[in-house]
């Protein structure tokens, strides 16, 4: 079979159900490859096989096709992006959520982050910073910014956007005008007006949310590698570009990790709850 579901999921429902003749194991569907190098280490590849959706639509339109035929031994792991922000938790036991906005969000919490820090980063500009409460507090800004275009279908663009444009390289300053103007001429929505803009914002905008809900991995993913390149250390941009420390964080992402998550516990709950399926490694079981 497959292993990415890029077109319409009914087709791609019917190609797991006759995957079943030759399998009898699990289908794990995850949004994307990176989603599955980081979840393969904890699964047992012998008796559960992933499944790309290339997206989280696709994902959840899959499971939805397959609970309503009742197949059983199959379940998707998806990002939870604004999902608990909006008290629109999954219904079927067979979607599990990330237990932060994404699964970067998700390693970014962990030691991982300090180890792509010293091996990155300035020791001398890095020792007296929070890094990690320092990203978490910078891309909750854009993660507003994210949260109402979602919420009032704005369009707006996020990917490619110039981080530069609206973060102080020294100081990781972020000047909020300058990035509503970035994303307005990024997405071409020079029509939108700022004022409505940062009124929708401060209407979502809550002390009471937690950070790692709101962040986006991916927007943290470029702040930190403006900030290696002068605020925490001398790299050239090249050398930390997002992708790739995107790449070095989940390397350096270790099971002890994995097995501290709500995910994980969600994962072993399925696996109970699903007998005779077979999920996790047999260290992973433990």
């Amino acid at each position: 079979m497959r292993e990415y579901i890029q077109q319409n999921p009914n087709r791609w429902a019917d190609q797991i159900r006759l995957r079943r003749d030759a399998f009898a194991g699990v289908f794990l569907i995850v949004e994307g490859h990176s989603d599955k190098l980081v979840y393969s280490n904890f699964v047992n590849s012998e008796t559960c096989e992933f499944v790309i959706s290339d997206g989280k639509e696709q994902a959840l339109n899959t499971i939805k096709i397959l609970d309503n035929d009742k197949f059983t031994g199959v379940f998707a792991v998806v990002d939870a992006d604004f999902d608990r922000l909006e008290n629109n938790l999954p219904e079927s036991p067979n979607i599990l959520l990330t237990d932060d906005h994404d699964l970067e969000v998700m390693i970014l919490k962990t030691p991982a982050l300090e180890k792509v820090i010293k091996e990155r980063g300035s020791e001398e500009k890095t020792k007296d910073n929070n890094i990690r409460e320092i990203l978490l507090k910078i891309g909750q800004e854009i993660g507003y910014l994210r949260w109402i275009s979602q919420k009032n279908n704005l369009s707006l663009r996020f990917e490619g956007l110039d981080f530069g444009k609206f973060i102080k390289k020294d100081t990781l300053e972020i000047d909020y005008s300058d990035l509503i103007k970035t994303i307005k001429d990024h997405s071409q929505k020079q029509s939108l007006v700022n004022q409505e803009i940062e009124e929708k914002i401060e209407i979502l905008r809550n002390k009471e949310h937690d950070p790692s809900q709101v962040c986006c991995g991916h927007d943290i993913m470029q702040i930190l590698s403006l900030a290696l390149c002068k605020a925490w250390g001398t790299c050239k941009p090249t050398d930390v570009k997002a992708e790739n420390l995107e790449r070095d964080l989940r390397l350096a992402y270790e099971r002890s990790y994995f097995y501290q998550t709500q995910l994980y516990f969600l994962i072993q709950n399925w696996q109970n709850t699903n007998v005779p399926y077979q999920v996790l490694n047999a260290i992973a079981s433990e």
